[in-house]
């Protein structure tokens, strides 16, 4: 389950690769630089920085042709050189799971779906927007 307790329920969701559609084809991409996109501030949908915070719990969704053998050795290795990252009292935090089938128009990609505490950086910032309207009666 991604949500341990019933508040943090708000998850960041990234992607890998994010590249053009034009530079896809003169690039091989690999399990391990795949594992390491997903998991960087600049593939993360949300203006929030991963760094920022710890995981809570995380899900990783494989899609295209790969071992899983390498999929989660690259997932350990990942999780042991970031374990400042990862709360520790919630065992196995990491999920990560493989689809055969490739997405359209690309021979790998990752979703990460993962539940932080550096969201807290959109809610403080959504928080300080609205009291700024709120306080000139904007839109009231």
């Amino acid at each position: 389950n991604m949500v341990p307790f019933p508040r943090p329920h708000f998850f960041m969701v990234g992607f890998a690769p994010l590249t053009s559609r034009g530079s896809q084809q003169y690039r091989a991409l690999t399990v391990p630089e795949l594992t390491q996109q997903q998991f960087d501030a600049k593939n993360m949908m949300c203006a929030a920085d991963p760094r920022h915070g710890r995981y809570l719990t995380c899900s990783c969704m494989f899609r295209g042709r790969m071992s899983t053998k390498e999929v989660d050795e690259q997932m350990l290795n990942v999780i042991n050189k970031n374990s400042s990252y990862f709360v520790e009292w919630i065992p196995n935090n990491v999920k990560s799971s493989i689809c055969d089938i490739p997405p359209k128009g690309l021979k790998m990609s990752t979703t990460f779906v993962g539940n932080s505490t550096a969201v807290q950086e959109t809610w403080k910032r959504v928080a300080e927007q609205f009291t700024a309207m709120f306080r000139r009666k904007a839109f009231l």
